[in-house]
């Protein structure tokens, strides 16, 4: 039956999700290995030896830390505003080609007041000048319950950031590498994403200023294992990185949209009842299959966590 088919259907991209899932789970797992072992080693270019398997530290004083090579200049996308529409429109219960998650619905209108949205990812580059400029020290730049764990957890560099002798290493699927300054900066909370955004003079797009904005033929790697970490801005076929290398997050917490009504039964309870403190991400990842890179996808997660393959994109108003 329809109604049967329409399940199977959820439930095959749920396991989907799962995939992607998975190889988030692997790289935290072997982070807490000491020796950082690779899920599967990039012969010639991860190194070996051991690590610190606990939080990021910061060089100790008077030590000499590479500094990342300045990053390509960024552009900005400026979009003039008005009434745009996002979210699915509801299709037939047939048309299972265009399936989307109930939270994607149902579409609709909102207001934008005008908006510049940045051309490509946050770099590692980038990243490494917000932290020598004492980011991770600085409270202006923090939410409170951000500056809050900032303390509880001594953070001073992303999750899989590591001090080692006179240069930053990154640890990935691939295994440890030095740290690559035109890489996307990855597994990134919200509260880091949002202090970033404030030292940059700048912020995080909502989710509609994202939809609006990424508006365009959906490419990038999407759950191919060749692939290991997002990839440098002009590397990949999506040059502008809305799609295939990072999730990005907005400054939009996770609310259902208006006019939304939750299946009845178990079904309803899939996203509905998740929609409170969580931030959106949109786009996709490297990891994410294929079928679930789209302009409409919202993706959540608490703001304190950073173990998922998460990134950041920078907006600012236009006066």
């Amino acid at each position: 039956s329809a109604e049967v088919a329409d399940l199977l259907t959820l439930g095959l991209h749920h396991e989907q999700q799962h995939q992607e899932l998975l190889c988030m789970d692997a790289l935290h797992l072997l982070s807490l290995h000491p020796a950082w072992p690779a899920y599967k080693p990039d012969e010639g270019s991860a190194d070996e030896g051991r690590a610190d398997a606990g939080q990021s530290s910061a060089p100790a004083a008077g030590q000499v830390v590479a500094h990342a090579t300045a990053p390509a200049p960024m552009n900005w996308f400026r979009h003039e505003g008005g009434l745009a529409t996002i979210g699915q429109a509801e299709s037939a219960p047939a048309d299972r080609a265009t399936f989307c998650f109930d939270n994607e619905r149902p579409q609709h209108q909102v207001y934008l007041s005008p908006y510049e949205i940045s051309d490509r990812l946050i770099t590692c580059g980038e990243w490494l000048e917000f932290l020598e400029d004492g980011g991770y020290c600085r409270s202006e730049f923090w939410m409170a319950e951000g500056w809050a764990l900032v303390a509880e957890q001594e953070l001073a560099a992303p999750m899989y950031w590591r001090a080692e002798d006179t240069e930053w290493k990154v640890f990935g699927l691939a295994g440890k590498q030095p740290l690559n300054p035109q890489q996307p900066v990855s597994n990134i909370s919200w509260f880091e994403a949002d202090a970033f955004a404030r030292w940059s003079g700048a912020r995080l797009p909502t989710e509609a200023e994202w939809e609006v904005a990424a508006n365009a033929p959906v490419a990038g790697a999407h759950l191919n294992l060749d692939v290991l970490a997002p990839r440098s801005a002009g590397s990949s076929p999506d040059s502008q990185q809305w799609f295939g290398e990072l999730w990005q997050w907005t400054e939009s917490s996770y609310r259902p949209y208006p006019g939304y009504r939750a299946s009845s039964g178990a079904i309803g309870e899939y996203n509905g009842k998740f929609m409170m403190n969580q931030q959106v991400l949109r786009g996709s990842s490297f990891a994410t299959p294929a079928g679930h890179a789209r302009t409409t996808y919202r993706n959540f997660f608490a703001p304190a966590k950073s173990w998922m393959f998460s990134g950041v994109r920078l907006a600012r108003d236009i006066p």
